[in-house]
């Protein structure tokens, strides 16, 4: 945590607060009230990255209703992108309507991922998973930013992603704008406990299905 953290966080909390107050918030830094309905907030989505001054940081500012992700914004302030729609609302880049890539053939798709490097001894999990993807994708980035990764994929700029032990506040927001944009969002089993497990599988349809595959097969599942 920085001191940038703390005070980007303060700042959308106040503005969420005085907009809607009725409406439960949930933030990194600073806790909060799970709900059905409410504000999950990463105020600083890459705090390494920051820290390294490497530009690839977002601020993520999701609403959850009735247990599903509805809108989302992020942001990557060092690159001037704005990220925002939701649930029957479209999806922009900085005003611009964007898609998920469509991709077809996940063979030629460029997928992110995200090292579970707070829980390593979800490792044996990871690892299978990540040779499978380097076998079957074109291949893989590391953002370092999982709000941005998600926001990436809404916008086709890549065709997927996957990582493991994620808050609910690293991808309300981006799972909002990847739904609404075309894609897919589940757990690593193809279900739909990933705002709580934070074990998270997006993309177009052709790469999620092939991404829900590598993951039961990495874990040893016909």
């Amino acid at each position: 945590m920085t001191a940038t953290d703390r005070a980007s966080e303060a700042a959308i909390v106040d503005v969420l607060r005085e907009a809607t107050p009725d409406i439960a918030l949930l933030a990194e830094e600073g806790g909060g009230t799970r709900a059905g309905t409410m504000w999950a907030v990463d105020p600083l989505d890459g705090t390494t990255n920051f820290v390294h001054a490497y530009p690839q940081v977002g601020v993520s500012v999701g609403l959850i209703e009735q247990g599903r992700p509805a809108i989302g914004v992020v942001i990557a302030p060092f690159m001037d992108i704005e990220f925002a729609g939701g649930e029957g609302l479209g999806i922009t880049r900085n005003g611009t309507r964007i898609r998920t890539s469509g991709a077809r053939q996940p063979a030629s798709a460029v997928v992110a991922t995200g090292f579970p490097f707070k829980r390593k001894d979800r490792l044996p999990r990871y690892l299978p998973m990540l040779h499978g993807a380097l076998t079957s994708f074109e291949d893989l980035r590391r953002v370092g930013s999982a709000a941005l990764d998600l926001a990436f994929v809404a916008a086709g700029v890549f065709d997927g992603f996957f990582e493991l032990s994620l808050s609910t506040w690293d991808v309300a927001a981006g799972a909002a704008l990847v739904l609404e944009a075309g894609g897919v969002v589940t757990d690593w089993d193809g279900g739909d406990t990933w705002l709580e497990s934070g074990d998270i599988l997006a993309g177009p349809p052709a790469v999620h299905a092939e991404l829900v595959r590598l993951a039961r097969s990495s874990r040893g599942d016909a």
